[in-house]
């Protein structure tokens, strides 16, 4: 399993790279493309709307978490950035249901499903845990084994507290035993 992540990782992550490059290179194609879906997707973030420079914003994240998935570094949140531009790549770029023609909607719907395949990639890439539990499972057991720590505690001072409280007895007992009447 170890090889085939080592060869699936660069394999995805050099679609986005050679892609992201091509649209820093030459964004205005794609701009032209992402224009409407752009600016409704930029105005709830706060980005610019501004075409050319989302389709940049875009390029960079796909060259950058492309780059990290590559290498295995950051690879889940690498493959979850991948995805997020992802999504707004495909809607603008392959949107089929809007082609003029039947060629020009069948290659579209193609491209389309093609990026559909790359997201069930990323989806697999950004839940792989290498046979490592998840960080949901570790904090259920770090937190399992706090609230064990706790009640270890717990024990433990209440164990003192009730030797301490048989001492003060013990030591009543004597005191009164030796005071006259």
């Amino acid at each position: 399993m170890a090889l085939a992540r080592r060869l699936a990782r660069p394999m995805l992550g050099a679609v986005f790279i050679a892609s992201g490059i091509d649209a820093l290179r030459n964004p205005g194609p794609r701009a032209e493309l992402s224009a409407e879906v752009g600016a409704r997707i930029a105005r709830p973030l706060g980005l610019t709307e501004d075409p050319e420079t989302l389709v940049r914003i875009n390029a960079g994240v796909q060259v950058g978490a492309g780059l990290l998935l590559a290498t295995g570094r950051f690879r889940r949140l690498a493959a979850v950035a991948l995805l997020g531009s992802l999504v707004p790549t495909t809607v603008a770029g392959h949107a089929f249901w809007d082609a003029k023609t039947a060629e020009e909607r069948a290659r579209q719907r193609t491209q389309f499903l093609r990026n559909v395949g790359l997201g069930g990639g990323l989806i697999l890439a950004a839940v792989d845990t290498e046979g490592k539990p998840s960080l949901g499972w570790r904090a259920r057991r770090a937190a399992k084994q706090a609230r064990g720590s706790v009640e270890d505690i717990a024990d433990t001072v209440s164990d003192q507290f009730d030797d301490f409280t048989d001492r003060i007895d013990d030591l009543a007992h004597t005191l009164s035993s030796r005071l006259p009447g």
